[in-house]
């Protein structure tokens, strides 16, 4: 199967990002360890919202106007994302909503 030079260029872009989210998210795993869902697709998932609000926050901070989030300051910066990440899941699973006490009949 022969794609042309554009195709091949997306696929690898994708494969790229796919292969930088996972390494993320296993990081970010490593230094966080917990009892959330693991698993190829959590990881993923958390690498890949760690690296996109990562590099999105790092780019305003740092006010470059093309900031390359597959290096070495986007590494760390998405890691501390994801982590981040990882930290308000956890919250958000421990929160109990108990109803006031004005809505009990």
């Amino acid at each position: 199967m022969d794609l042309s030079a554009t195709s091949q260029q997306w696929v690898n872009v994708v494969l790229l990002w796919i292969g930088f989210s996972v390494v993320i998210g296993l990081v970010a795993r490593a230094f966080l360890p917990g009892d959330e869902p693991k698993g190829a697709l959590g990881t993923l998932v958390i690498g890949v919202v760690g690296s996109s609000v990562g590099s999105f926050f790092a780019s305003l901070f740092w006010k470059m106007e093309r900031f390359n989030p597959i290096g070495p300051l986007g590494f760390a910066v998405s890691v501390l994302a994801a982590m981040g990440v990882l930290l308000l899941f956890r919250f958000l699973l421990n929160v109990k909503f108990e109803p006031k006490s004005s809505d009990r009949s």
